[in-house]
């Protein structure tokens, strides 16, 4: 069975070849989805297999329902070139099992100083990103809006304004003065928010905002499309899900951007529904264990959360009422293709839907278990991934 249409549809999971009780297929409801497709991940190959290889990722990608995502630049060495960027889908090529389209380097070695050779490569990548620094020189993003434009590609921003950060690392809010951390201001994501916008405006350049996670943010980009800008943007599921009111001494919890106020979250559930939020990504970035062992001062930023994104989305946010499983479906499966170009195809996902689980991270496939969700219930499970021609995911009935 295929996707012959976008939409979800229920089905009797021994159609698909799942190995379900009677009982348990009449009891449950089982649902083929489009394959998920995630904008935002961090695979770490080359250069950090340490922390992660696209042979684990790529199929911790298909155990969470997703059949296409782009890879986020912050390699060894940088795709910067045509030369780097062929070392990286060579690896691919040989052990991804899911579609990955990955990102260029906006500029050379993610340095901020000067453009790297976008025209070379822009039939390699899907769009290009210094994810993980934003460009703090204006005429610099400029330049790079102009050419991204001419070529006919996306710019994608992570931004931060680094002069704002001041040693920040956590949210600058109530956790962290009553518990004597550094924070980071909210001003620092939405002042680069502001400026591209207007130098999207000017250059005419298809924008992308990675991660937002501010009120201020969403206001920001709702104006900027209601006046015509080419702009869109993505929130994480721990920015909806979080606020830094759940914050532990961990560094389970630390990411960035950092979780934000209760306010901020309040903000970004409200720009899933208006549609100023276009689509959820993971920023799926795993790390060693002994990285994320130092507490929320010293362990390195990032989460892992490729295998737990739809059951979470689906139990909190669906079950609770908060958004519909339609909506859900666009911003996983069908508007990350549509502004990235991604071809729909006939990849798709089965998931269980209505029994209870727990988010155990010691069974990750990925490398990285460091997830702030550790215990969490979750009401959908994915039972079967299918790309291309072949299955990239198969559930057993009694794999827990």
């Amino acid at each position: 069975m295929t996707t012959s249409a976008l939409n979800y549809k229920k089905i009797d999971p021994r159609t698909e070849g799942i190995r379900v009780s009677a009982s348990k297929a009449d009891a449950l409801e089982y649902v083929l989805f489009p394959g998920f497709c995630d904008v935002h991940v961090h695979f770490r190959e080359p250069g950090f297999s340490y922390k992660e290889t696209i042979y684990a990722a790529s199929r911790a990608a298909a155990a969470g329902g997703y059949t296409d995502v782009c890879t986020m630049p912050n390699l060894k060495p940088v795709p910067d070139s045509a030369e780097h960027i062929a070392l990286q889908q060579e690896i691919i090529d040989r052990d991804s099992v899911i579609n990955i389209h990955p990102y260029a380097s906006i500029t050379i070695n993610q340095d901020g100083t000067e453009l790297s050779d976008m025209a070379a490569l822009k039939d390699k990548c899907i769009a290009f990103s210094d994810d993980g620094k934003g460009i703090q020189d204006a005429d610099l993003m400029r330049q790079a809006m102009t050419e991204a434009k001419r070529l006919g590609k996306l710019i994608v921003a992570h931004c931060e304004v680094n002069s704002l950060l001041k040693g920040g690392y956590i949210h600058d809010g109530a956790y962290a003065q009553a518990h004597g951390h550094k924070g980071i201001c909210s001003a620092s994501e939405y002042e680069m928010i502001a400026r591209d916008v207007e130098l999207a405006r000017e250059t005419g350049c298809g924008y992308h905002v990675c991660h937002i996670s501010t009120k201020e943010s969403v206001d920001i980009i709702r104006r900027a499309k209601a006046e015509g800008v080419d702009v869109t943007c993505e929130t994480a599921p721990h920015y909806l899900l979080m606020d830094d009111s759940f914050l532990q001494e961990e560094g389970r919890f630390k990411m960035n951007p950092p979780l934000r106020d209760k306010s901020d979250r309040d903000a970004l559930l409200a720009g899933l529904l208006d549609g100023t939020i276009d689509m959820i990504a993971t920023d799926h970035a795993p790390h060693s264990a002994e990285e994320k062992s130092r507490g929320l001062a010293g362990s390195a930023f990032g989460i892992t959360g490729i295998e737990t994104a739809f059951p979470l989305l689906y139990t909190y946010l669906v079950k609770e009422g908060i958004i519909s499983l339609d909506r859900l479906t666009e911003l996983m499966a069908i508007n990350p293709r549509k502004r990235f170009n991604i071809p729909f195809t006939d990849d798709y996902t089965v998931f269980e839907l209505g029994g209870r689980t727990k988010i155990d991270s010691a069974k990750f496939i990925s490398m990285g278990h460091s997830t702030p969700f550790d215990g969490w219930e979750a009401a959908a499970r994915c039972m079967k991934t299918v790309c291309g021609s072949h299955t990239a995911y198969f559930r057993e009935e009694n794999n827990e």
